[in-house]
This record gives structure tokens, C-alpha cells and sequence, in this order.
């Protein structure tokens, strides 16, 4: 298309007449249609209003031959404004889901502590084969609440992947509502890591004092409980944290971390599936529940390590 039957084309598209279209441009009617017919071209100044006006490129208009691609491009970069409304939606959304995501994962640290226990106190096949299938069960609902919450959380993934405009002091009043919550974020980060920290002190009290294996059972299942709560909080604390820095763009959530982050979202992904399989492998062919545990904290920190690697990686490639 050339470029008069781009401006009729543009013009018909958002519903103007020519007489509409010259009262916004500041030019009479008689100006538009010659433009349309081809009889006359717009200045500069006139091709950047209908630039403006009409959403598109002056590359667009001005050449008579441009790919689709190229002109989906500008539209897919156009920058995302957020309201005060949609930032207010976005973080009671993550302040919701921290719950759901805290609690499916607290359920998958709990679910084999009836197996654990009951495998260490009897031999009654029936009593293991029920707490196998609770904690399948306990698995199956955290599941269900991951899928739940990922479906819901879709629809604002593009904050914590796009880059975006805020409106008029939305920063500011983000900045504040993030100052406020600092003092509960520091708190519950202590409260969650000493938890993780002190959990272990009944396994080692039981290794210590060589107890029955009932106890020793026993005492794994309560550094589950304990790691539990502990990673419990400590996911509320971050989640909510990490929502504040989401709208500011700030912390992991720069654009240049979001640019990274695309590119290492299918290895994390990958890495801690590997690492569920491995878990479960090797606790169901060893039975050995009351060790396995520890590939999760090690897990942790390789998993902090390697991504660090990654990124290295990724950041020396595109340098």
C-alpha cells in the first residue's frame, strides 16, 4: 500500500471522517482529501501527528512495502502503563498467593512424615500402604494449588516479565506501602531462616543419645514440621517483598533481570523437576526417609550456585 491508502485505511479504522481527521491534524478537509487521492503529500509535521494519532510508525507510512512482522514488533514494544487500580490489584493478587503457594509447599514437606513415622514404628503393611496414599494425596492437593494459583497469577505475569510505565506517583505510593512493610519482611525472614536452623536439633538429639528407631522416626518427622512452618513464612515474607520490587522495577526485577530471567526460566524448571525425580527415586528405592530430606537444602544452595552460572553465561554471550 502507498501512503494515501494508508491514511484512508488508518482513518477508517478508529471511525473519522475526513473532516475529523483535518480538525485533529489542524488542516481543512480539502488538505485530507488530496492526501487520499494522492493528488498532494503531508509534511514531515503532518506524517508524525498521524503518526501519533493513528498508533503506528512513520516507517509504516512512509514506506510503501513493510513486513507485518516488523510492524507487530512496534506494537508488542509499545510500553505497558500501570494504574493505581491494576498495582492495587497486582499485590492483594501476590499477597493471596503467597498464602496458597506457602501452604502447597509446606504440604509437600509434610506429606511424607506420616510414612516416615509409621514405617519406623510398625511393620503392618496396611498402615504403611495408607500413609503412602496420604502422602500422595498431600502431593496431589499442593499440586492442585500450584495450577490453581498459576492460572490466576497469568494474567499479571507481564509485570514480572515486560518492562512498564507506572501513572502519576503509583512509585511513591509502592515506595511507601514498602517502607511500611519492611520491619514485618525482616522479622519474618529470622523467624522463617531460625526455624530452618533449629529443626535439626531433634535428629541430632536422637542420633546422639543412639535411641530407638521409632524415635529416630519420630524426630525426623518433627524437622518437617519445623522446616515447614519455617518455609512457610519465609515464602509469604518473599513473596510480598518481591510484588513491592515487581512495581518498582528494582532488586530482581530490573529490566535488565527480567531480560535474564526469560532465558533461565526453562532451567530452573528443569533443574527442580530433576531434583523432585532424584528425591523420589531415591526415597522410594532406598526407603530410606529419614535421610533423603537432606538433597533439598543441598539442592538449595547448588541450585543458587549453578543459576549464578548460568547467568554468567548468558550476560558474557550477549556482551
Amino acid at each position: 500500500m502507498n501512503l494515501a491508502d494508508k491514511i484512508i485505511e488508518e482513518r477508517k479504522k478508529n471511525g473519522w471522517s475526513q473532516e475529523e481527521l483535518a480538525s485533529k491534524l489542524g488542516v481543512s478537509r480539502q488538505a485530507v482529501s488530496k492526501w487520499e487521492s494522492s493528488g498532494s503529500i503531508p509534511d514531515l509535521q503532518r506524517i508524525l501527528q498521524m503518526s501519533e494519532l493513528f498508533g503506528v510508525t512513520t516507517d509504516y507510512l512512509l514506506k510503501d512495502e513493510i513486513e507485518e512482522e516488523r510492524q507487530n514488533e512496534y506494537v508488542e514494544t509499545k510500553t505497558i502503563k500501570v494504574s493505581m487500580e491494576e498495582a492495587n490489584q497486582y499485590l492483594d493478587m501476590k499477597s493471596r498467593g503467597s498464602r496458597i503457594v506457602a501452604n502447597a509447599t509446606s504440604l509437600c514437606i509434610l506429606s511424607p512424615v506420616p510414612l516416615i513415622v509409621l514405617g519406623t514404628m510398625t511393620q503392618d503393611h496396611i498402615l504403611i500402604g495408607f500413609s503412602l496414599v496420604l502422602l500422595l494425596v498431600l502431593v496431589a492437593i499442593a499440586v492442585y494449588l500450584f495450577v490453581n494459583y498459576g492460572i490466576r497469577d497469568a494474567s499479571m505475569q507481564h509485570l514480572e516479565k515486560e518492562s512498564f510505565e507506572t501513572e502519576y506517583d503509583v512509585s511513591g505510593i509502592v515506595r511507601e506501602r514498602r517502607k511500611q512493610y519492611e520491619p514485618t519482611f525482616t522479622r519474618n525472614i529470622a523467624i522463617g531462616v531460625v526455624l530452618c536452623i533449629l529443626s535439626v536439633i531433634p535428629t541430632i538429639m536422637a542420633g546422639v543419645m543412639e535411641v530407638e528407631d521409632y524415635v529416630s522416626g519420630i524426630s525426623v518427622g518433627l524437622l518437617l514440621i519445623i522446616v515447614s512452618i519455617g518455609v512457610n513464612i519465609l515464602i509469604r515474607a518473599g513473596m510480598i517483598k518481591s510484588s513491592y520490587d515487581t512495581l518498582l522495577q528494582e532488586g530482581e526485577y530490573t529490566i535488565e533481570e527480567k531480560h535474564v530471567k526469560k532465558k533461565t526460566d526453562s532451567f530452573s524448571g528443569a533443574y527442580w523437576c530433576l531434583v523432585v525425580a532424584i528425591y523420589l527415586g531415591w526415597s522410594f528405592s532406598t526407603n530410606n526417609w529419614k535421610f533423603t530430606w537432606i538433597i533439598w537444602p543441598v539442592a538449595g544452595v547448588l541450585y543458587a550456585a549453578v543459576l549464578g552460572l548460568v547467568k554468567m553465561t548468558i550476560e558474557g554471550r550477549e556482551k
